[in-house]
């Protein structure tokens, strides 16, 4: 483990039971299932508000940082309250189930909402939502004919020019995962070697820094999420107004070559039963409400997210960018090669 992750880990045993709220399992009734939620509460209190409407359940929800929570539930063991954990990206949902947190589901209803690709082979876990790792451009520097892949970004053409934040969030961590499932470690280390070489500055602050400094001219280019931009595009913020402005979105790998990423890297937010639950049958209803109709419309206006229901169409600012592929392994397959990319990203320099 590197000495960054030895220190947040320290970091994290630390103030994970001073940062969440108790929940009394006493205190839960048939009726009620309680949510661990890294999500924060404006995006999932109103949907779990309509599914208590819709079904008589209440719903009890913590919120606060994946790794917390997932602290959280390794200690409370057995005796925890929580029926269901949800967080963003597969990299926190692989650690939970590799932790052994999470219990499998059989449901027709999820099968049939949530694509194979986007669901754990074992039912662990499902998707219930999707975002891009896109490429952003500055529109008066670099015209979207200039851009192709993220293999590209690792082309000296582009040295000094890249934003990104560090190697170590989930996000970057996942799509050098994905990288690595497809082009294995000794080339994906060529391309980290290539691609922090590339970068205007060390990485600092979240995917929103990377997109309002792009837009400020400090370097060409960034790779973030997408619905980081999706809600600038939205925003009454003048400096967000600004970056909607001056910054355009391209989907990565659409026509790429031989050996290449074959699409966009897609990520997740997704949620599983948990093995402490004592509720189990209503968590599972909980779940398949969350990937039908009214959920996937929730979490695509609120937070520009795409449906992971292929029967739900994607919110009007999304689908104006055009639709586009995505990569096309199996989520649970390249989560598998998260300590492969964490290796890599410290060999090459990525902070």
């Amino acid at each position: 483990m590197s000495s960054k992750m030895m220190l947040y880990a320290g970091l994290l045993l630390a103030t994970v039971f001073q940062s969440v709220p108790a929940v009394a399992a006493d205190k839960v009734t048939k009726e009620e299932i309680v949510v661990y939620s890294a999500r924060k509460e404006e995006l999932i209190k109103p949907i779990f508000d309509q599914f208590t409407k819709e079904t008589g359940i209440a719903v009890k929800f913590l919120s606060d940082d994946a790794p917390k929570l997932i602290a959280r539930l390794e200690s409370e063991g057995a005796s925890s309250p929580a029926d269901i954990l949800i967080t963003v990206d597969v990299a926190n949902l692989t650690i939970a189930k590799d932790k052994g947190l999470f219990a499998p589901v059989k449901s027709t209803v999820l099968e049939k909402n949530v694509p194979a690709i986007y669901r754990d082979k074992d039912n662990q876990w499902f998707a219930l939502s999707k975002r891009v790792r896109a490429i952003f451009y500055n529109k008066e520097k670099v015209k979207p004919e200039e851009l192709s892949t993220y293999e590209d970004l690792a082309s000296p053409r582009w040295k000094g020019e890249i934003l990104t934040r560090s190697s170590s969030h989930p996000y970057n961590q996942s799509l050098l995962a994905n990288i690595v499932s497809v082009h294995g470690v000794k080339d994906a280390q060529k391309w980290a070697d290539g691609f922090v070489a590339n970068l205007a500055r060390p990485p600092q602050g979240g995917d929103s820094d990377q997109l309002k400094a792009v837009a400020a001219g400090e370097a060409k280019l960034a790779v973030a999420n997408s619905y980081y931009f999706g809600r600038m595009m939205v925003s009454e913020l003048p400096e967000d107004k600004l970056v909607a402005q001056k910054v355009g979105i391209f989907f990565p790998n659409q026509k790429a070559g031989k050996g290449d990423l074959t699409g966009a890297h897609v990520n997740i937010s997704g949620g599983g039963l948990l093995k402490s639950s004592k509720n189990t049958k209503n968590a599972q209803k909980l779940l398949e409400f969350l990937t039908a109709d009214h959920a996937q419309n929730i979490y695509a206006a609120a937070n520009k997210e795409f449906p992971v229901n292929p029967a739900v169409k994607a919110d009007a600012v999304l689908a104006a960018w055009g639709p586009y592929k995505n990569e096309g392994t199996n989520l649970s397959v390249w989560a598998n090669h998260s300590k492969d990319a964490t290796r890599i990203a410290d060999k090459a320099g990525w902070k």
